[in-house]
């Protein structure tokens, strides 16, 4: 039998609590989405957007500080997008940033629920990722918007740039949308360790240490302190 697709992750982003209530109590009646929480401000949504996988987003337009159209011009890869507003005059400017639909308060469950029937059909309309074995020498990562195939064997190492991450490989470094947490996750750690808060390495690449510094193809990558004693621990049995 096929298997049930996962629900979609979905945050809020309200700085009224009543509204946010509102939507949980709709994202809870519906049996394809989940919530994973909700954000009083556009500022601690951007850091939960960083930092953790979000299928569909229930944005407010007019918060303080930082608008939710704020917040999508600063998103690279932003998930599916529902506006929630009282006002009808971001319309157009709503769907300049293809957003999944626009709901003006007070919000109805029926018109949630189309909403939400929307970003479920956008999801399914989506190039499903490519499914990879467990036990594979390769994965797959979102280079801008193609799905670039990586050998592990051929990465030297991967650094934290910002919201980036650069994978360095013997012939190319993919500059790519994720964090190290979604990296130590795709790649082996019997092949991979993290070395630094920044900094991850492939332990066959390493070539030699040196004031607790890695050295692998004359890049000289530090040891953290709070990594330093997994790292020889690795090492010594690899």
């Amino acid at each position: 039998m096929p298997s049930t697709p996962s629900p979609l992750r979905c945050l809020v982003v309200d700085d009224d609590p009543l509204s946010v209530q509102v939507v949980e109590n709709c994202i809870a009646s519906t049996p394809f989405l989940t919530s994973i929480g909700s954000c009083e401000s556009a500022v601690a949504a951007a850091e939960v957007l960083r930092t953790q996988e979000v299928d569909l987003l229930f944005l407010d337009v007019e918060m303080p500080l930082m608008s939710g159209i704020d917040l999508l011009n600063t998103l690279q890869n932003p998930p599916l997008v529902v506006l929630i507003t009282s006002s009808k005059q971001y319309a157009v400017e709503a769907f300049e940033h293809h957003v999944v639909d626009y709901l003006v308060k007070p919000v109805s469950y029926a018109r949630f629920l189309k909403a939400a029937q929307r970003a479920l059909e956008a999801t399914q309309a989506r190039p499903a990722e490519a499914a990879v074995p467990a036990d594979a020498d390769f994965t797959f990562m979102k280079v801008d918007t193609k799905l670039v195939k990586v050998l592990f064997d051929e990465v030297r190492y991967v650094e934290a740039l910002g919201d980036y991450v650069h994978i360095v490989t013997g012939q190319s470094k993919l500059i790519v949308y994720s964090t190290m947490k979604a990296v130590e996750e795709k790649f082996p750690d019997t092949l991979f360790v993290r070395v630094h808060r920044s900094f991850i390495v492939n332990l066959k690449r390493v070539q030699a240490i040196e004031d607790n510094n890695i050295i692998i193809d004359s890049k000289h990558i530090p040891i953290g302190q709070t990594y330093m004693r997994e790292v020889f621990q690795r090492l010594n049995k690899f």
